[in-house]
C-alpha cells in the first residue's frame, strides 16, 4: 500500500500541465529516493520563487522587480505593444529579438468554458496601459486557438474606436497549436507576416 504523502506529492505533480499521473508518480518516487538535499533544494527553490516573483503593475509580466527589467529599459519603442498571454511568451519573443517595443502579459486567454472573462485577463489594465502610453501599433500575440482567436476578437472589438493599429501574428502559426512549441524562425516569420485587424 502506498504512503498517504506519496499520493499527496504524486496528486500535486499530477496537477501540473502536461503531467500525467504516471509520470506524477515517477517524478514523486524520484524525488523521494533521491538524497535529500537534491529534493530540499527543489523544495527550496520552489519557495523562493514562489514568494520572491509577482506581477509587474505596468505589464503584468512575472518578476522579482517592480517595474519589471522590460519595463525599466528606456530603450524599448513605447509606439509598439506586443499583448502575449503568458510570461513564457516574452521570454521566447525576446529570444528572437525581432521585437523592440513593450509587452502587456494577460495572464490566461478568454474561454468562458472555465469562467475567465474579461477580468481574468486583466483587460482594465491594458486599458489603462493603453490610456498613459503612446502606443501607435498593439501587436496580438496570441497562440492561435479558439480562445485565442475569441480573445483577438474581443480585444480588437472592444479597441475598434481607437486610434491605434491592431495587428496579429501571421497565420504561419497552425491553428490549435501553442506559440511556446514554435521554433525561432516560425516566431521570427509570423512577427515580420503580421496583420491588421
Amino acid at each position: 500500500m502506498l504512503s498517504p504523502k506519496y499520493r499527496k506529492l504524486q496528486d500535486s505533480l499530477a496537477g501540473l500541465p502536461g503531467i500525467g499521473k504516471k509520470t506524477a508518480g515517477r517524478l514523486a518516487m524520484h524525488i523521494i529516493t533521491q538524497k535529500s538535499t537534491n529534493s530540499l533544494d527543489i523544495a527550496n527553490a520552489i519557495t523562493d520563487a514562489i514568494q520572491s516573483i509577482s506581477h509587474c503593475s505596468i505589464c503584468n509580466m512575472l518578476s522579482e522587480t517592480d517595474p519589471c527589467p522590460v519595463c525599466e529599459d528606456k530603450e524599448r519603442d513605447n509606439r509598439l505593444l506586443c499583448v502575449v498571454e503568458n510570461t513564457l511568451d516574452v521570454y521566447l519573443f525576446e529570444e528572437i529579438h525581432s521585437f523592440k517595443g513593450r509587452y502587456f502579459v494577460l495572464g490566461h486567454l478568454l474561454s468562458p468554458m472555465h469562467g475567465i472573462g474579461p477580468d481574468e485577463i486583466r483587460f482594465d489594465l491594458l486599458t489603462k496601459y493603453l490610456q498613459d502610453n503612446p502606443v501607435e501599433e498593439l501587436v496580438l500575440a496570441l497562440s492561435p486557438s479558439v480562445e485565442g482567436e475569441t480573445t483577438i476578437s474581443f480585444i480588437a472589438e472592444q479597441l475598434e474606436k481607437s486610434s491605434i493599429r491592431i495587428s496579429r501574428l501571421s497565420t504561419g502559426l497552425p491553428f490549435g497549436s501553442n506559440i511556446e512549441y514554435a521554433n525561432s524562425v516560425t516566431l521570427a516569420n509570423a512577427f515580420r507576416n503580421r496583420t491588421n485587424l
